[in-house]
Order: structure tokens, then sequence, then C-alpha cells
């Protein structure tokens, strides 16, 4: 074996389906009827205090989407405002549960939370990312009243590079455990993956709130993904009084049936404590069983299989959702992601709700987990527009000194039994030069920056990344040792002249493929990918031709909320899908470059404005003026592709062109229907069409679910207009308006527009590209009538019904 290789076996990782991906106790949720005031004051945590005329809402909730832009807040953050809010709830705790631990548990909370029971301020927690809980049994009145508070203070509004949102924006469950029980995340799993069976070593903890010494019984079967019983285990465990007892077992599967891209199997897991023959905690765990390798010389390879990496970085909003996204939402973008060929998801730059993960775990997408955009020093934050004018300078660094260690260990125990997850970042970019680390390297080695070039000697040293990277790293493998820590890189230059880029296992570079060849001469030992890297064709390149390079991340998969251009500006447009859901021709492009089934893609524009250029975001059009010259362009993974008009041929067979990996031809325009046929070996294997349409006479919508309709669930309203014909109208900007009635609720239309200043939380929304995305939120059984209206254009119904 080459002695530079990492080799990571993972097996078993969960996707719990009880409690906060790790069992413990009896979950409830408890997202209905939640009070809020936005603003601050006196006794707002007290117990008796009168709430009954705050606003009522149900979780989760983004106060910071649900405002008015304003272009006197801050450009990092979409010009939306931050502040301070409150949140109270009423909870009866009944009184057969007296004897109970009751906890509250939180996903997810923007920022700076602190939480009170009873009147009793019983935590804080700075960080709006990370998942946490605490023990109420102290201040619980069994039988009687309780009044849960919240308060978040996000007061410092630009304290990101991109949207945050404000809130409980996450979902929040109450829990109930016996005084001995699993702890908080507290069952893990690693495998030794044989050749024809797996031994599984997990390790329970086990939490004894009491001042005795206990002992319990712990049992574990394992079920296949066709439900039958393969495997079990009983182990005894010696709780010691007020601690967390950690006991192991290892347990053989035989002949185990992997988790992969194309067939993520996931087996399940039944865990039981018990104390004299009576169950005290019990759970289900949904697992998945991989290897993992990653090597210097060969690249990355999962289940012994080599592949690459071809991911791209998400943020945590959907448009005018903000960052309350409920997991149906997740759903639908992780499959289109799947669709153009991504398999691989970089969490930017936080952990995400763990609804994600168990998507992932699902569909079979690979995960790279990432915890923090800045350690102990701030970035710059931009107010007047992404790169313009004076930054900020708030951020989460105020609090990384604390809380840092914590935040990471939470985020790693909460996340380490996902199979999908196959690597922890412990930074984004914290080595960028000048923002605001810095070197004397860098007044020999050019890097291009916008503000500030060569060495600052006023600013933080350099050196200080290696030596909290260590410490960092460290605390990653306290909990797994099973996958790689990483970092993505924005100066390798400057990185490379500390202990920065040894001390991690595997290097993301962000931006800077010219450095692969160099860096993989100089530092043999080092695997490297493309932490983060633009969309175009060398950067893939550079990936695909290189066996040593684990694969790349592009930015971004998605458009996103933040980092917005000057006022009125929304957000970043890089996305390979926009806000509104549909799928951009640089996502076509991609598709084209990484799919494995026969693709095409057929887009057009004016030939007189490119002439020489190939363009990767030709919009699928076909209206011009008779007899312009107008570039068709193919995106393909075919051998061949040839053009057709109307039934005729206009565009011979022509080869792909690996230089561009574009297919084109130069025609007049001609009304009528564009057609392009894709060939391998000789035959037409695919083909796309864009038709001519008239002007815009009607609309026409379909839901993204039209049976077996459950209550509190989200459902996609996808709207189009279409000609007389029936032909959707590309080019159509149409104000739409949503009239519904029956027990649901229209959350938002995004139409996928950068304009900032429009109201997308409203029942009124002009179309973008002639679509328009409408978010319903089922509230309870019945009836629901949606109508779609627009002046001069045919209106739409649909009926549906919750069951």
């Amino acid at each position: 074996m080459n002695k530079y290789r990492f080799i990571f076996f993972l097996a078993m990782q969960l996707c719990l389906l009880q409690v906060f991906s790790q069992g413990f106790g009896r979950r409830e949720l408890i997202n209905d009827n939640w009070f809020f005031y936005l603003g601050d004051g006196k006794y707002l945590g007290a117990e008796y205090f009168d709430h009954s005329q705050w606003r009522k809402l149900d979780l989760p909730h983004d106060w910071s989407v649900e405002a008015v832009a304003s272009p006197d807040l801050s450009s990092c953050t979409g010009y939306l405002p931050g502040g301070i809010g409150w949140y109270r709830k009423d909870l009866d705790i009944p009184a057969n549960e007296k004897g109970k631990r009751v906890y509250i548990y939180f996903e997810g909370v923007y920022n700076n939370s602190e939480v009170f029971i009873n009147g009793k301020w019983i935590g804080k927690r700075p960080n709006g990312y990370v998942s946490f809980m605490y023990d109420l049994t102290p201040y619980i009145h069994y039988g009687g009243k309780n009044v849960l508070a919240v308060r978040v203070d996000h007061s410092q509004d630009a304290d990101s590079r991109w949207y945050t949102g404000s809130g409980i924006y996450r979902d929040v469950y109450l829990v109930y455990a016996a005084p001995v029980h699993i702890n908080q995340w507290g069952v893990s799993y690693s495998a030794e993956v044989k050749k024809n069976s797996a031994d599984l070593i997990i390790q329970t903890e086990i939490n004894n709130a009491t001042a005795l010494s206990s002992k319990v019984q712990i049992i574990h079967e394992v079920y296949s993904p066709d439900k039958k019983k393969v495997a079990g285990d009983i182990s005894v465990c010696h709780a010691l009084p007020d601690k967390v007892t950690t006991t192991e077992s290892r347990i053989a599967i035989p002949s185990p049936e992997l988790w992969s891209l194309d067939i993520p199997h996931l087996y399940t897991i039944y865990t039981r404590v018990l104390q004299n023959g009576k169950v005290l905690d019990e759970t289900r765990t949904m697992a998945g069983i991989r290897t993992l390798t990653f090597d210097s010389n060969k690249g990355f390879a999962l289940n012994g299989k080599s592949m690459k990496i071809k991911g791209v970085c998400v943020h945590h909003d959907a448009g005018c959702l903000g960052a309350a996204v409920p997991k149906e939402v997740w759903r639908r973008r992780l499959m289109q992601l799947k669709a153009i060929g991504c398999n691989a998801i970089r969490m930017s730059h936080n952990p995400q709700a763990t609804c994600v993960y168990e998507l992932c775990d699902e569909l079979g997408l690979l995960v790279k987990d990432e915890a923090f955009d800045e350690w102990e020093y701030p970035k710059k934050k931009w107010i007047a527009g992404w790169n313009k004018g004076k930054p900020g300078f708030e951020g989460s660094a105020s609090y990384f000194r604390e809380w840092s260690k914590r935040d990471l260990s939470d985020m790693v125990r909460r996340d380490r039994n996902h199979p999908s997850v196959i690597m922890w970042s412990i930074g984004n970019e914290v080595d960028y030069p000048n923002d605001p680390y810095s070197h004397p390297i860098l007044d020999k080695e050019g890097i291009g920056q916008q503000h500030v070039k060569g060495y600052q000697k006023n600013q933080p040293r350099a050196e200080r990344l290696g030596d909290i990277a260590k410490e960092l790293v460290a605390e990653v493998k306290k909990y797994d040792l099973s996958r790689p820590v990483t970092a993505a890189l924005a100066g390798a230059v400057m990185s490379n002249e500390t202990d920065y880029p040894g001390v991690l296992d595997i290097v993301g570079y962000n931006y800077t493929e010219q450095r692969y060849k160099l860096d993989h001469e100089k530092y043999p030992r080092r695997i490297l990918y493309g932490s983060e890297t633009r969309h175009d064709l060398n950067a893939w390149k550079a990936v695909r031709d290189n066996e040593y390079i684990l694969g790349q991340f592009i930015w971004t998969g998605f458009d996103y909320l933040g980092e917005a251009g000057p006022w009125p500006s929304r957000g970043f447009t890089t996305g390979m899908i926009d806000l509104a859901g549909n799928i951009k021709p640089n996502g076509y492009f991609r598709r084209a470059l990484w799919a494995d089934a026969p693709t095409i893609y057929i887009g057009t524009y004016k030939n007189n404005e490119n002439k020489k250029k190939l363009l990767t975001n030709a919009p699928a059009v076909w209206n011009y003026e008779q007899g312009e010259l107008v570039r068709v362009v193919a995106y393909t993974n075919c051998e061949e592709a040839e053009l057709y008009l109307n039934g005729g041929l206009v565009g011979e067979k022509r080869k792909y062109d690996d230089q561009t990996a574009i297919i084109y031809w130069d025609i007049p325009y001609i009304a009528g229907t564009l057609e392009v046929v894709g060939y391998k070996e000789g035959k037409a294997v695919t083909k796309e069409m864009i038709r001519t349409s008239g002007r815009p006479y009607a609309i026409k919508a379909t839901l993204d679910k039209d049976n077996h309709i459950q209550e509190k669930e989200c459902i996609h309203l996808m709207i189009h207009i279409v000609d007389e014909n029936g032909i959707p109208v590309v080019l159509a900007d149409n104000q739409i308006t949503c009239h519904m009635e029956g027990p649901a609720k229209l959350l938002g239309l995004e139409s996928g527009d950068n304009n900032v200043a429009d109201n997308y939380r409203d029942n009124r929304q002009r179309c973008k590209n002639g679509t328009l995305l409408g978010y319903i939120q089922t509230i309870s059984k019945g009836k629901v009538n949606i109508k779609l209206t627009s002046p001069l254009l045919q209106s739409y119904n649909i009926d549906f019904e919750i069951e």
C-alpha cells in the first residue's frame, strides 16, 4: 500500500429516525403554536409575562425574509434586516412524566440564542447553525403549565458574507427520557469491511442522571434493506452515577449490501436499553455500509471503485423561503442536482439541517460537512455591494475562541452517522491573503487581491493558521477517525509557508487549479481536490485529466441570497439552478460534462453578438427576426450531433469538440421546430427540441404531488405561460396572482429574479422566463382550490385534497 495513501473505512453510518439523528428518549415535535415578538424589552423571559397579544405562528420561522429590504442595510446578507426577537410557548408537561428527564432540543437558531424555562435562564448558544439541547428537568412543573421563552439576538445583521436568516428557523423537539438513557448523539459506528462481511464496532454512550450506579443491557438488532434480521448483539453496561459511560459491541454482518451512489442501501438498526427486563430507551437507525479511499496519486474511491467527486457548494436558504426551508423543498433541489450529474454536496460553510443529510443518505449523494467560514479574526463583510466600498467586520470570530471546539465537536457528533458524509472541513478561506492573515511571501508571490496587495505587517501572521488547525483537527479526531479532515484553502501560496496544510488529511484548493501540478510534485504526500471552483471547462479538465485530483465543488449549485451586488441586487447568481428551481443553461452544460447517460441540450443566441465565443449560457429560445443569423449550440456528451429545422436537415453532423465541449451551427432563423439529435457509435441516442412560441395566451400549472398530500407538507406549484397552441413562452414576464381557498397557505411566489425590492412573500409576482414557482404549505385535512389569474391571460384552476 502506498505509504502516502489515506484509507478511511466507514460503515453502518446512520441517519437516525428518532431524536435528532441519535436515539434518546421519546421526542415530541413542538413547532406549532408559538408566540413571537420582533423587538426587545424587560421581563420577556419571565414566567408570568402575558404574551397573548404577540403574533402567533408555527416554526420553523425566519423573520428576516419576511421583512422589507432596504438600501440602508447590508449587501452581504441581501439588504434584509436582523434585529432582536422573542419566542414564547406554553408547554403542558403531563404529571405521569414526573421522574423522567425533560430536554429541549433546537436544530438551529440564528443566532445568539438564550433559552428560559419558567423564568429561569438555562443557556446561551452564539452559533446560529449548530444543533443544541438543554436539560429542563430541574425547573419543570409536572402536571401544570410551563412557559418556554427564547431570545434571539441578530442585532449584528451584517455578521456573515451571505444570507443567514433570523430566528428559530429549524425544528424544535421536546424530549422525555428515563433517568438512565442513551446520551445525546450517543451511538456511533465504525467498521472493518472484509471481502464477504463487515464487522461493526458500535459505541453506545449511556447517560446515568442518577446518584446510583446502574446495570443495564444494550441490545442491537440489524435488519437488511429488505427488512430481514441479519445480526444482533447483547451487552451489559455498568453505568456510573451522574456520568456518561461508553460501551462497545462488535457485530458481524454477512455479505453486506454496500451504500453507493446508484443504490444507496440502508440497513435498519434497532437499539434498546433494558433494566430488569424493562425498556428504558430505544431507537431506530437507518444505516449504510461503505468504504472510502483517498490517495495522493490515485484520487478517490467509493467501495473500491475509483470516481471523481462532481460536487457543488450550497448555502442554506431557498429564495423567498429564506432559511426556513422544508424537507420537501430540499428533496426536489437535491434530485435536480443529481439529475444534472452532481454526486456531492458541500455544506457552505456551516452545518445544515439534519433533513438535508438524511436526504443525501437516501438519494445517494456525498457530503462535505463544514464548520466555519472564519476563525479568531473576522473577515470583510461587504455593505454596499460585493467587493465594493468599505467593508464591515461583524461576525462569528467574536465567539470563536470560547465556542469553536464545542461547535465543531457538536457538528461531528451530530452528523458522523450519515453514510453520505465523507469528509469534515474545519474552515473555508480562513487563509484568504490579508483577510485577515498576512505573510512576507505575499511580497514575492503574485496573488490577485481586490483591495490589498502585498505583505501587511500589522495584520495577524499566517503562522497562526497552523496552530489553530492542529487544535481543530485533534478535536474532530476525538469523535471520528473514519473520515479525513480537510479545509478549503484560498491562499495556498501563503499557507504553504505554515503548518496549516500539513496537519490536514486532505487539502482543498479554492480557484487555484494552476497549482495542482506544481504542488503535487512539491508535496507528493498531499491529497488534493478543488474545494471551490468556477464553472469553466478548464476547471473541470484540471480534475478530469489528473488522476491524483479527487474532484471539485463548483460555486454554486443554486443561486442564493446575500453576497449581493449594489442595491437592488438580491444575491449571488452563479448557481446552475435559479431560485425558482429552473435549471439554467450552464446547468445543462454541466450535465453534458458530468452525466453518464446520453444527454443533449439545445440553446441559441444571435450570432452577431458573439461571433467567436461559444457560450455556455445559451437559452432554449427559438424566437428571432425572420432570416436573422442565429448560433445554435448543443451541450452534449454524445460523439456527434446534427440539427433539424421543421423536419429538414439544416446542420450537418458534427463531432464533439473536447476543446470547447460544444457543437454548434450558424443558421438563418425560420420559425418552427428546431431539433438536435445526438449520436454514439453512429446511432441516435438522444434528442431535444425547442419551438417558436406565439404571444402569451394562458396560464398552465402543475403540482409536484397530485395525490396522498398530507397535513403540514410543502408542495411545489410550477406555473408556466403558454401561447394559444400550448407552447411555453420563454420570453413571457406576465404578472400572476394566486388566489387560494381551503386549509393551505401560500408561503411565497419565487420568480428567481435578482431584484431584492420585489415582494416574493405575497400572492402576486411577475414571471421570469415564462415560469414561476409557488410554495404551498398544507395545514389540515380538506379540499384546496388554487386559482391563477393574470390580465389578458386565460386563468387556471387546480383542486386537490389534503388527506
